[in-house]
C-alpha cells in the first residue's frame, strides 16, 4: 500500500484538529474538504496546504473509487445517510466511509483527551 486518498466531509474545529495530524502524515493524500461554510477553519487550513475545497458534498463523491477513505466529521445524520446512499447508488466497494465516532476517537488519541463532537452519539 502507497497511502491513503481521503475526502473530509466537514471543516469544523474537530476536522481542523484532524486535518491538522493528517497533512503531516506523509502517507496521506488529502483529496478535498468540504464544507458549506466557505469560512470554516478546516477550509482555511486547506486552502494553506493547497488542498481543494468545496461546499458541495457531491464534488468530492463523484471522485469514487479514487478516494480510499471519506471521513465524515459532521456529526449530521442526514450527511451520514447520503454518502451511504451515493456509495449504494454508484456500487462504490472501494470507498470507506469512517463515521464521525471513529474521527472523534482518533482526534481524542491525537490530543491525548476525550473530545466531544457534535453528533457522535447518535446511532449508526
Amino acid at each position: 500500500m502507497k497511502g491513503f486518498s481521503i475526502g473530509i466531509i466537514g471543516a469544523g474545529q474537530a476536522a481542523t484538529e484532524l486535518l491538522q495530524q493528517l497533512v503531516a502524515a506523509e502517507f496521506v493524500y488529502i483529496v478535498a474538504i468540504a464544507d458549506l461554510k466557505t469560512d470554516a477553519p478546516g477550509i482555511e487550513l486547506a486552502k494553506t496546504h493547497k488542498i481543494p475545497t468545496t461546499t458541495k458534498i457531491n464534488d468530492i463523491l463523484k471522485l469514487g473509487e479514487a478516494i480510499d477513505i471519506i471521513i465524515d466529521v459532521t456529526g449530521v445524520c442526514e450527511v451520514r445517510n447520503q454518502l451511504r446512499q451515493y456509495m449504494s447508488e454508484t456500487n462504490n466497494t472501494h470507498t470507506v466511509i469512517m463515521h464521525e465516532r471513529l474521527s472523534a476517537l482518533m482526534i481524542s488519541l491525537a490530543k491525548g483527551a476525550l473530545v466531544e463532537m457534535k453528533g457522535s452519539d447518535e446511532t449508526y
